[in-house]
């Protein structure tokens, strides 16, 4: 080796002292500028910022003209250390580190963090500036990248990492590499851009790391990346590098989903089955979810799954509602590549996945998002308008362009890196209305004096379009308990743009009216029927949701009153009464095998009912419902609109028997529903069919093998005329499809 003399030949590049003071406080917004290597005077400069070292020197290719290859620094001030490398251009160079002194020093090599250039093009910081960049997350959090040597260079890989914090003094980078010491490690800012870079060499995958970021108010604040794709398991808070190796096995599944791309999911079976993964079974990773979840819905023959929130959040009892990394997967069950296989998995098994979404607020948590870069900046700095009373938590500020940008990129992020085939986007009554759960005085009109939150609407709007646009063949369900118009209306027609929304108003009403006694039910027959009143009025899905089952409402099995006989029957019949019904259907796990106790996410379902003959009757009965639902397109072909569905009983309150006809509109068989809510069978029940002809008994609740007293109508009905006397079970539906149409008489002479 060959060593220069420090400082002989040309001279260190100056810098004033107080810039050398900022860059070591950590309180300049270039150390780029100053750290790093600078031609000056025939030489090139070398600063870098080592606070605790003993000793540091810098090696580089060998000069031809003096053979020199390293260069020791000496200390400048505040852990600067600078030194001059007698040749002309910068080189390729690597910096090591002594620590210790004595017989107990450790050396360590690297590469320096600031001889690189930012990460991010200018075409990147306009985008993000104007809140248009639609792949944000490739830009913005923690990404491994290596930069080719071109041959004349070792390549070099590390981490880039990048955040956007607009009013941030300055902004370090602490972490496990640098001992939690983010000193050593500040960030440049680009420009005007808002956003701060630094790309450090030799970090890869598993680096734990934070921000700590320095406001206007002289406060340093301990930050996790809200970009992150990967965060440490509650109750610990740092984000996780994490680059992806995960290779998908869904290509047939996506090229099906793009190919019925247009059409939406209106005309094709969609069955719902609501999934909380922490307490469907205890403490399974995304793996065994993988191995346990994937064949016991696909058994049962549910078209979707809809996983309750699996973004990253602190307090389990939020269940996911609270969320503080909204791009990374709950790492209670494993890495973000532990997810992706979970939903190819489901994929390969053609079941679909919905995932519920959150982005009408945030957590509270100080270490997240909350006045992130030491002042409001992802809420909005309005109390009236970023603070929610009812769930005390914080509302995004949807005037700001850069939030819009962070949260419609989300949507696309878990579309398009997950594969996900739908969102559920979670309380957007909440966002629509700036009264929403408050007092008169406690909010303020919009700019033509409404109480609509125009931002919010803009934000949903442009969400539903960019996602319809940039993900053919997904879908978008608002959970919205208003009347407010056009929910699912294309936003070309002003509508929000969804492609379902929640019918919340018939789950309150046929829950209330299954709470009844079978005695009272008649009393109340137009609470089951009024749904129909409004079924087209928007694309609906009929929700047995989590909320349900919940804080003091009990299971599903047991809303219904009775004996346990009784409580079984009823479900069973209102489950397929819901699935004949207009609209696609969601139901919470456990109700298909009648869950006896209330849910709570601190335990697991009460699989132990399934050894029990009459809850695997249930179970059993769900399978055939779907089965049946899926092979019959006449049960969601036409969900929306008026000319699949006709009453043939809807004001037989006395009996509590309601009876419909649905049809596909292709002129396939129909499939006639009769529900029979009164713990009485019906044995001679004239019902009116809508044509003659031979119709099998496809589905009867009251089956034996589930668990029901045996009363039917041996298979088969045969129908002459308009109608036919049939046997109605009690608490039971029975579902017909016409097999043989009744030849046309012949005409007469």
């Amino acid at each position: 080796m060959t060593s220069a003399t420090p400082n002989a030949g040309p001279e260190i590049r100056p810098v004033d002292q107080h810039v050398l003071s900022a860059i070591a406080a950590g309180t300049h917004h270039d150390p780029h500028g100053v750290l790093g290597a600078h031609p000056h005077d025939g030489g090139v400069t070398v600063r870098v910022l080592k606070p605790l070292a003993a000793k540091v020197v810098v090696g580089f290719e060998a000069s031809p003209a003096n053979g020199v290859n390293e260069v020791e620094l000496t200390h400048e001030q505040d852990g600067i250390w600078v030194g001059v490398l007698p040749i002309a251009e910068v080189p390729t160079y690597r910096v090591a580190t002594t620590y210790g002194e004595g017989d107990e020093t450790t050396t360590v090599v690297s590469d320096d963090p600031y001889r690189f250039l930012p990460t991010l093009g200018e075409v990147d910081q306009h985008l993000i500036g104007e809140g248009r960049h639609e792949q944000l997350w490739t830009v913005l959090g923690a990404h491994v990248k290596t930069f080719d040597g071109l041959g004349v260079a070792p390549d070099v890989t590390g981490t880039a990492f990048a955040v956007w914090a607009p009013r941030a003094q300055a902004v370090r980078l602490k972490a496990d590499f640098n001992s939690w010491d983010g000193r050593e490690h500040p960030m440049r800012r680009l420009g005007s851009s808002g956003i701060w870079e630094l790309f450090v060499p030799d970090v890869g995958s598993g680096t734990h790391y934070k921000y700590a970021i320095l406001g206007q108010d002289g406060v340093w604040r301990e930050k996790a990346d809200p970009m992150a794709g990967y965060a440490e398991k509650p109750p610990m808070t740092a984000s996780i590098v994490h680059a992806s190796s995960y290779e998908w096995g869904d290509d047939e599944w996506l090229a099906q989903r793009a190919a019925h791309a247009g059409r939406g999911h209106t005309d094709r079976p969609m069955s719902i089955y609501e999934v909380h993964l922490g307490s469907w079974r205890k403490d399974l990773s995304y793996e065994q979810l993988a191995d346990q979840l994937v064949g016991y819905v696909s058994d049962l023959g549910f078209t979707h799954v809809e996983f309750m929130p699996v973004m990253q959040h602190p307090f389990g009892g939020s269940w996911g509602y609270h969320v503080t990394g909204y791009y990374a997967p709950d790492s209670r069950f494993g890495d973000p590549d532990g997810l992706r296989l979970l939903i190819d998995r489901l994929h390969q098994a053609g079941v679909g996945v919905i995932l519920d979404w959150v982005p009408g607020h945030f957590a509270t948590d100080e270490w997240a998002l909350v006045k992130f870069d030491g002042a409001p900046l992802y809420e909005d700095p309005n109390p009236q308008r970023g603070w929610h009373k009812e769930w005390g938590s914080h509302i995004f500020d949807f005037g700001n362009p850069p939030v819009r940008n962070f949260l419609y990129a989300n949507a696309l992020y878990w579309l398009e890196e997950f594969h996900a085939d739908g969102l559920r986007v979670d309380g957007v009554a909440s966002m629509l209305y700036l009264d929403y759960s408050r007092e008169a005085g406690e909010w303020t009109p919009n700019k033509h004096g409404g109480r609509e939150n125009l931002e919010a609407v803009q934000f949903l709007q442009e969400m539903n379009a960019t996602v319809y646009k940039r993900v053919p063949g997904v879908v978008t369900i608002a959970e919205e308990s208003t009347s407010w118009p056009g929910v699912t209306r294309p936003t070309s027609g002003g509508g929000l743009g969804f492609g379902f929304k929640w019918n919340m108003g018939w789950m309150h009403d046929s829950l209330g009216y299954l709470g009844r006694d079978p005695i009272y039910r008649s009393h109340h027959h137009g609470e089951m029927t009024f749904a129909l009143v409004y079924a087209w009025s928007e694309n609906f899905v009929l929700p047995i949701s989590h909320d349900e089952v919940v804080h003091g409402k009990g299971s599903l099995l047991r809303k219904a009153p009775g004996d346990r006989w009784r409580q079984l029957a009823s479900l069973r019949a209102y489950l397929a009464y819901m699935w004949a019904h207009p609209g696609k259907q969601l139901l919470f796990m456990g109700s298909e095998f009648g869950q006896e106790s209330e849910w709570a996410e601190s335990r697991e379902l009460d699989w132990w009912l399934l050894d029990l003959p009459d809850h695997l009757g249930v179970h059993r009965a769900m399978k055939d419902i779907n089965a049946r639902y899926k092979e019959t397109p006449a049960l969601w072909a036409q969900d929306t609109t008026p000319a699949g569905f006709e009453w043939l009983v809807s004001d037989d309150a006395g009996a509590n028997v309601f009876a419909w006809v649905r049809r596909d509109g292709e002129g396939g068989a129909p499939l006639v529903s009769i529900t029979n809510f009164s713990a009485q069978p019906h044995s001679h029940y004239r019902l009116r069919f809508p044509q003659p002809g031979v119709w099998d008994e496809v589905l009867n609740t009251d089956a034996v093998d589930f668990g029901g007293s045996g009363v039917g109508n041996l298979g088969r009905v045969e129908v002459t005329g308009d109608s036919a006397e049939i046997a109605v079970p009690p608490l039971a539906t029975v579902w017909f499809r016409l097999a043989e149409p009744a030849a046309p008489e012949a005409p007469t002479v």
